[in-house]
């Protein structure tokens, strides 16, 4: 779990898929955050992903680091926790002209049931499971 929060965070903007009736969607994200022994990531519940995830929580993630890939399916589950939304704003400040812990708004999601495979063009494909 820790080499893919790294993995991720070193690449700052990863790419998370989701289902909208039936159609595939695909947008830059950029928080991760390692909460209560879980990888998380937040967005706001007036957005379509929010929706989006919580009619249909399976999700895939894809980031590239310039020399490695990470493909990465996952359970989305809301973590409706304050502690999770103040861990998660402490670690992205920027966020905080946005988002307030407990403004109704602030939504996190744990990653669940993760599938995450690492490859590049010269090495063999790596998978974790957690």
């Amino acid at each position: 779990m820790k080499e893919v929060y790294d993995f991720l965070k070193k690449c700052g903007t990863y790419y998370l898929a989701t289902v909208d009736h039936g159609q595939a969607r695909v947008r830059p994200f950029g928080t991760i955050d390692l909460f209560d022994g879980r990888l998380t990531i937040q967005t706001g519940k007036v957005k379509d992903v929010s929706r989006q995830m919580m009619e249909n929580p399976k999700i895939e993630i894809c980031a590239f680091d310039g020399e490695q890939w990470l493909r990465m399916a996952a359970t989305a589950v809301e973590d409706p926790r304050i502690e999770a939304q103040e861990h998660m704003l402490a670690a992205y400040p920027s966020l905080q002209k946005m988002y307030k812990a407990g403004d109704g708004n602030t939504q996190i999601f744990a990653l669940e049931k993760v599938t995450a495979v690492f490859s590049s063009f010269t090495q063999p494909s790596r998978t974790i499971e957690f």
